[in-house]
């Protein structure tokens, strides 16, 4: 939750600076900070009630961790992805989440674990119980964000099983640069939903059958999907923005 106006806080400031670094990094997640977009260090100061110097460590951070960028005319940005970078991102993580996924699967994950990882999926089917409910077709902004946030949970809470800190802190990196793009997604129904939920069941039941062979395969299958829809999804912005400079050249 933001908090507006600048308030006196005796926290150390490495504290105050992670807390910066965590704020831009969940903005950014959800969309709010979308690709391209530009970083005012003197609003998130103010949204987080903090000085600038925080603030700036942590965006100086970011920029190092290729969050953001630095631009001649705009300042500081949030990073642009290409389509080769897409590709890179998601071959990475593939390398490594089915790496764990593998590894967790011969080692048995105890049972409240499996059931903290069915938890996370399950609210997908919530969000599938709602769109049948109102009769929408899409998931509106704030059903997205959490769609998001189980997504995320799920594969996030799969990296932890891991006990593996640097595997953790790629992974985690690798997602966030993936979603910058991804958040835009938009047509996230009943069937798409299930669809996914149904890939996420899939890799627990491998699990809990203690099948590593299969729960990587079903990984890997989950992940090259995903990796499919985003590079359809920037081939699809590029031609329309190709087609838009199309027409402001002729009307020019």
């Amino acid at each position: 939750m933001r908090t507006k106006g600048k308030v006196k806080s005796s926290k150390p400031k490495s504290t105050i600076r992670e807390k910066a670094y965590q704020y831009i990094q969940s903005r950014i997640a959800e969309g709010t900070l979308p690709s391209g977009g530009a970083i005012s260090e003197l609003l998130l100061a103010r949204e987080l009630g903090s000085s600038r110097t925080p603030v700036r460590e942590a965006i100086s951070q970011l920029v190092s961790e290729g969050l953001l960028e630095q631009t001649p005319n705009r300042g500081t940005v949030v990073v642009r992805l290409t389509r080769e970078d897409i590709v890179d991102l998601y071959e990475l993580r593939e390398a490594l989440e089915v790496y764990v996924v593998a590894k967790v699967t011969r080692e048995q994950l105890p049972a409240e674990d499996l059931k903290r990882l069915e938890q996370l999926s399950h609210g997908i089917l919530t969000l599938v119980e709602e769109l049948q409910a109102s009769g929408e077709q899409h998931l509106n902004a704030e059903q997205m964000s959490r769609f998001v946030a189980s997504d995320r949970g799920f594969h996030t809470l799969l990296m932890a099983f891991s006990f593996n800190p640097r595997i953790r802190k790629i992974v985690d990196e690798t997602r966030l640069l993936i979603r910058i793009f991804a958040m835009r997604r938009l047509g996230y129904g009943v069937a798409k939903l299930k669809h996914i939920h149904a890939q996420h069941a899939a890799i627990i039941q491998a699990i809990v059958d203690r099948d590593p062979e299969l729960a990587t395969l079903r990984l890997a299958e989950h992940i090259q999907i995903s990796k499919q829809e985003r590079l359809d999804e920037f081939d699809r912005n590029r031609r329309a923005s190709s087609i838009e400079q199309s027409y402001s050249d002729l009307n020019f």
